[in-house]
């Protein structure tokens, strides 16, 4: 085992998210709101190895152990989180590191590791899957970043305007409630169960009053027709959730819903903008993303099987037979579904 090297909960020291800032690739997927997040929704246990070098840390691969009768006993880093590459300072040696990983994950059982970004510590390695991520820098003013936006995406905002479409940015739990609605539809029409309520309350709990996150709810005539959830820490922000209805999709509130909140970011200091995963056959999304002068990037994920000691590929099922399973079942019947058995796919 690595000297210095510590497995911890982030839980337990008050000063992570501090420490965590002197990383440059930090994002809030490593922070300790997110964690808390997962573990108190999920009941995930994290495992962070980390490196600490004279009261400062030195390294992280943050690990959560998911424990499922259904999809088994896994390692991943982390749940849930669209990237959490590992953070490695230079004088590391990382690949020391991720065995003390592997050896860890062994012992308790599990039947592999999955690490979610990171691809240039794995130089080497084929991505077991990838998707596409799209960043943006917001330390522009607003005239730059609208400067920035495909033709469509302009048309789209000024559109949005034209009928009458406000948004308001709250960290409320009363707009919380108003997305989570939203949302459920919004999966529905996707063919997929919701989040479990649990999480959104726990999102509120942990993140949005504690400053770290807000919605933004798209209105017409005073009805909430699309609505966003952003999170940030430091000077980094993300767009996690979006939800809308789909009879007022022609008013392109989504579009003005993103733009208030980059406008917001802009504004706040903010130094750049994740508008996070996108599968590799969402081509609509792909597209809707690179509409607002993003730069567009490959993200690997990578799964190291413990018993081939191994690279494997790995293929996700988000489309299927099931999805028209659920886009037939009525709501409440979908909540029952992702409350019971959405903690086994993290």
């Amino acid at each position: 085992m690595l000297s210095d090297l510590k497995i911890i909960s982030p839980l337990d020291l008050k000063n992570w998210d501090e420490m965590i800032l002197h990383f440059s690739e930090y994002s809030f997927f490593h922070s300790t709101y997110w964690a808390n997040v997962l573990e108190d929704t999920y009941n995930y246990k994290p495992y962070y190895f980390v490196i600490e070098r004279e009261n400062k840390l030195k390294a992280v691969i943050p690990v959560m152990f998911v424990e499922s009768f259904i999809t088994g006993k896994r390692a991943v880093s982390l749940p849930f989180s669209d990237y959490c590459q590992p953070l490695i300072s230079d004088g590391v040696n990382f690949i020391e590191l991720f065995n003390e990983v592997v050896k860890f994950g062994k012992n308790k059982g599990m039947k592999y590791l999955e690490i979610r970004g990171g691809n240039k510590f794995f130089p080497d390695v084929e991505g077991s899957t990838f998707d596409y991520i799209h960043n943006l820098d917001t330390t522009v003013d607003e005239e730059k970043l609208f400067k920035n936006l495909s033709s469509n995406t302009k048309r789209n905002i000024k559109k949005a305007k034209r009928e009458g479409v406000t948004v308001e940015i709250s960290s409320s739990k009363f707009a919380l409630e108003d997305f989570y609605r939203m949302n459920c539809i919004t999966r529905k029409k996707h063919g997929l169960p919701p989040q479990p309520k649990k999480f959104f309350d726990n999102l509120f709990k942990n993140v949005l009053s504690q400053n770290n996150g807000f919605i933004a709810i798209g209105k017409y005539n005073n009805i909430s027709i699309a609505g966003a959830v952003y999170l940030h820490i430091g000077h980094k922000a993300l767009y996690k959730f979006g939800a809308s209805y789909m009879e007022y999709q022609n008013l392109r509130a989504n579009n003005l819903v993103m733009w208030e909140a980059l406008k917001y970011y802009s504004a706040n200091g903010f130094e750049s903008f994740s508008f996070g995963r996108t599968e590799p056959d969402n081509e609509g999304l792909r597209k809707f993303k690179l509409g607002w002068g993003t730069t567009e990037e490959i993200l690997n994920t990578y799964r190291f099987n413990f018993t081939t000691n191994d690279f494997v590929s790995m293929k996700t099922k988000t489309s299927g037979l099931h999805n028209k399973f659920f886009n037939k079942a009525p709501i409440p019947a979908l909540k029952i579904f992702g409350s019971i058995f959405y903690k086994h796919f993290g």
